[in-house]
C-alpha cells in the first residue's frame, strides 16, 4: 500500500506539473505578441545564452567532428569505402550530433542557470515584489529568456556545425584524405533541407530548455536546498525532453520527406 500511495502521489504531482508548465507556456506565447518588450533584458539574455556559451559550443563541435571522422574512417575502411568519409561525417554532424549535443550543453549551462537565478528570486520573494509593482514575471523574466534560447540555440548550432566539419576535415587530412576530396564529398551528400532540419531542432530544443528552466525556477521552494533540487530537476527533465523531441522531429521530418 505504501508503494501504491507513493506511485499515486508521484503521478498526481507529475500531472500537476504538466498542467502548470502548459499554463506557463501558454502565457509566454501570449506575451510574445504583446508589446512593449523588455529590450534590455532580451539583449542581456541574448549575450548570456549565445556569446558567453560560444567557446563551449565550438569545443564540443570540434570534438564531435574529430570523433565522427575517426569512427567513420575505420568503419568505412572495412568496406573499402573510406572515400565517403566526408559525406558521412558532414551528415552525421549536421543532422544529429551537433543539434543534440549543443542542446545538451545549453541545458547544462543555460537551463540550470535560468533555474538557479529564478529559483533564488522566488525563495527570496523577489518574484512577489515584481507582482506588487504590477510587473508581470512572465513578461519581464520568462519572455526574454525564451526568446534568447529560441534565437541563439540555432545560431549556436551553425557554429557547432562549422567547427564539427572543420574537425572532421582535420582528422581526415591526418588519415591521408585530401581536404578538397573531403569537401567534395560533403557537398555531394549535403542538402539545404538537412541544415534546415538541424536549425528547426535548435529552435525546439531552445524553447524546451527555456520553458523547463523558467518553470522549475518559478516553482522552487524551500530555500537553498529547494533551489538546488529545482536546478537538478531542470537539467534531467531538459535532457529527457530533448531526446524525446529529437525522436519526434526525426520521425516527422523523414515521414514528410518520404511522402514528398
Amino acid at each position: 500500500m505504501e508503494l501504491l500511495d507513493g506511485f499515486r502521489s508521484k503521478l498526481i504531482s507529475g500531472v500537476s506539473d504538466i498542467g502548470k508548465a502548459s499554463m506557463l507556456a501558454f502565457s509566454t506565447f501570449r506575451a510574445l505578441f504583446k508589446p512593449p518588450y523588455e529590450l534590455n533584458q532580451i539583449f542581456r539574455q541574448l549575450y548570456h545564452v549565445g556569446v558567453k556559451a560560444l567557446p563551449v559550443v565550438l569545443i564540443t563541435g570540434t570534438v564531435v567532428g574529430l570523433v565522427s571522422a575517426v569512427q567513420a574512417y575505420y568503419q568505412l575502411k572495412a568496406m573499402s569505402a573510406q572515400g565517403m568519409m566526408g559525406g558521412y561525417v558532414t551528415l552525421f554532424v549536421i543532422k544529429e550530433l551537433s543539434p543534440m549535443l549543443t542542446g545538451f550543453v545549453a541545458a547544462a549551462r543555460v537551463g540550470t542557470g535560468i533555474t538557479a537565478e529564478l529559483g533564488t528570486m522566488k525563495v527570496t520573494e523577489q518574484i512577489d515584489a515584481l507582482r506588487a509593482m504590477a510587473t508581470s514575471p512572465v513578461r519581464y523574466l520568462v519572455v526574454p529568456r525564451f526568446l534568447a534560447c529560441a534565437v541563439m540555440l540555432p545560431i549556436s548550432i551553425i557554429f557547432s556545425n562549422t567547427a564539427g566539419i572543420l574537425g572532421g576535415l582535420f582528422m581526415a587530412a591526418s588519415l591521408g584524405m585530401t581536404p578538397s576530396f573531403f569537401i567534395k564529398q560533403a557537398e555531394d551528400f549535403l542538402f539545404v533541407g538537412d541544415i534546415i532540419a538541424g536549425l528547426i531542432k535548435g529552435l525546439v530544443f531552445g524553447s524546451i530548455i527555456a520553458l523547463v528552466g523558467c518553470y522549475r525556477g518559478l516553482s522552487a521552494s524551500g530555500g537553498a536546498e529547494g533551489v538546488g533540487q529545482a536546478t537538478a530537476s531542470s537539467a534531467v527533465q531538459s535532457f529527457i525532453l530533448i531526446i524525446l523531441a529529437d525522436f519526434v522531429l526525426n520521425y516527422s521530418i523523414y515521414t514528410m520527406l518520404d511522402i514528398g
